[in-house]
């Protein structure tokens, strides 16, 4: 029986190239999803074998949505496709329970490899991400703490990418005054004091793009 497989990115052109590479070696793409939230939503509906999620979506990031699919009690093996190369990014995938890193602009050679090996309990990275992995040990260079919870983080994210008070509070389903509360946290625990800064410390974690 084919693997199913679940697809997310924001990016409609992406997800149709991934799909045909995909169906063309006989996975089954059970759903497609342009972001985060809806990732989650399908792989509750579809329960795929593999999840393939962008690092960089809309309202819930690849790996956020990962972690929440995970809180929900079930467990598809996760890969993550993404430009993102920093060391940082890869070891906190790493420990959050993604089992391959696929660099986009590697993905027609590694994406199949890595459904492959995680299939089998192996982790796939693509080879210039090891590269980053094994220079950041060698190196000594620790990844910075991350010092926000996910709904937290969430919130910086929603934040970043414009929505008002309201419109956060409807993403995550609390009132108005809790997703301010939440953003007040947010920006004491990171001593951030304005938007501007919460977008360029969203830009450098990974949860937009600039």
């Amino acid at each position: 029986m084919a693997l199913r497989i679940l697809l997310a990115d924001d990016h409609q052109i992406v997800r149709q190239g991934v799909r045909v590479l995909l169906e063309r070696e006989g996975f089954e793409v059970v759903a497609e999803a342009r972001d985060g939230r809806e990732a989650v939503q399908l792989a509750q509906h579809t329960r795929p074998d593999v999840a393939v999620l962008d690092l960089t979506m809309p309202q819930l990031n690849g790996l956020d949505a990962g972690r929440e699919i995970l809180r929900h009690g079930y467990s598809p093996y996760f890969i993550l496709l993404t430009m993102h190369t920093e060391a940082h990014q890869v070891a906190s995938a790493l420990r959050s329970g993604v089992r391959g890193y696929v660099l986009k602009t590697q993905a027609t050679e590694d994406l199949i490899r890595a459904i492959e090996d995680v299939v089998r309990g192996k982790v796939f990275l693509s080879p210039s991400i090891s590269n980053v992995v094994v220079d950041g040990y060698l190196s000594g260079e620790k990844a910075p703490d991350d010092p926000l919870a996910p709904r937290e983080r969430q919130v910086l994210q929603l934040v970043a990418e414009g929505r008002t008070s309201k419109e956060i509070a409807g993403v995550i389903g609390v009132s108005v005054k809790t997703a301010e509360s939440y953003r007040a946290h947010v920006m004491e625990k990171l001593d951030i004091h304005d938007t501007a800064g919460l977008v360029r410390y969203a830009i450098r974690r990974g949860l937009i793009v600039a």
